[in-house]
């Protein structure tokens, strides 16, 4: 899972309220460079909102024909979640990992203090979620993981049933690591479910295919959920009315009260940190390597011109 932009910078994302509290988090399309030259509708981080508990990244694409073939590339300071919704994908990586990961399963992979990993798929219709989480201070020095789980818990009420992937969802727990206190479900809706939440998280609901709406509380957050936009839900909520016929992603967690300096497929806190993963990547050290794909690792992009700045969950 990477940012395959050739000259990535701070989002400028649109947010538009809807009262109530609640945000539609619209996002826009990005043209991604290198061999896989997709286009992917990225909605976190915000120019507003650049966090969801410490879901920091959120990548939607597809449904499309494609084969993907990301290189070799770096990562630190989170976990990626690699969630499908229809395709297959190859996962790669320097600890030694190769995992296929099909809708309904879960790829977590943990970078911690580096790792670099590759993905690959034959031509396919792929249709995907790629999330990344920041890890809290205490945590992003841990050493790299992977985790695969082909079977998630399932929370199930009146019209819904929700597949648990990260965190904790109505009492009902994923088996994947976390690292604060959060929550990632995709929720299938068939009629008009009511989905407990944890009223300490801010949320986000993104419709992954069919149709689905937001019911109340008033009528200013009732509507049809719209295919792109991610809307967010702030704390205080026990839980969220969905109808229709669809499937639903939703996140969540505390709010994250750390600044992060995002660039790139880095997660660091300052410039200089930022900077040193970059030259670590440049010169071939500290990410291991990925051993079977065949072609060169993806190089860095050119750092800006004028320093990073560590920023918060809202600016």
């Amino acid at each position: 899972m990477s940012n395959l932009e050739r000259d990535p910078r701070e989002i400028r994302c649109a947010t538009t309220g809807t009262g109530e509290g609640a945000e539609v988090l619209t996002g826009r399309e990005v043209p991604l460079g290198g061999p896989r030259a997709m286009t992917v509708r990225r909605t976190l981080p915000g120019a507003h909102r650049r966090m969801i508990g410490a879901w920091c990244f959120v990548d939607a694409y597809g449904p499309q024909r494609a084969t993907m073939r990301v290189p070799p590339h770096p990562h630190t300071g989170l976990q990626t979640v690699s969630w499908l919704v229809a395709g297959e994908v190859l996962h790669r990586d320097s600890l030694g990992t190769l995992q296929e990961i099909r809708p309904g399963q879960l790829n977590l992979m943990t970078a911690g203090r580096g790792i670099s990993h590759s993905e690959e798929s034959p031509e396919t219709v792929l249709h995907e979620v790629q999330l990344w989480v920041a890890l809290p201070d205490a945590h992003r020095h841990t050493g790299p993981g992977f985790e695969h789980h082909p079977d998630l818990p399932v929370l199930s009420g009146p019209g819904f049933a929700a597949t648990v992937v990260m965190g904790s969802l109505g009492g009902v727990t994923s088996p994947a690591t976390a690292y604060s206190p959060l929550v990632g479900a995709e929720v299938a809706v068939d009629g008009t479910g009511e989905v407990p939440l944890d009223p300490a998280y801010e949320h986000g609901l993104l419709l992954l295919d069919g149709e689905a709406a937001l019911v109340g509380p008033g009528p200013s957050e009732s509507g049809p959920l719209e295919y792109g936009p991610l809307v967010y839900l702030p704390p205080g909520r026990a839980a969220v009315r969905l109808s229709g016929r669809g499937r639903v992603l939703l996140i969540g967690g505390e709010p994250f009260g750390e600044e992060l300096v995002m660039w790139w497929n880095f997660v660091g806190r300052s410039h200089d940190e930022i900077a040193a993963f970059r030259k670590e990547w440049a010169e071939g050290e500290g990410f291991g390597a990925v051993e079977g794909f065949d072609g060169a690792p993806l190089p860095a992009p050119v750092l800006p011109g004028t320093r990073l700045k560590p920023r918060g969950r809202v600016r």
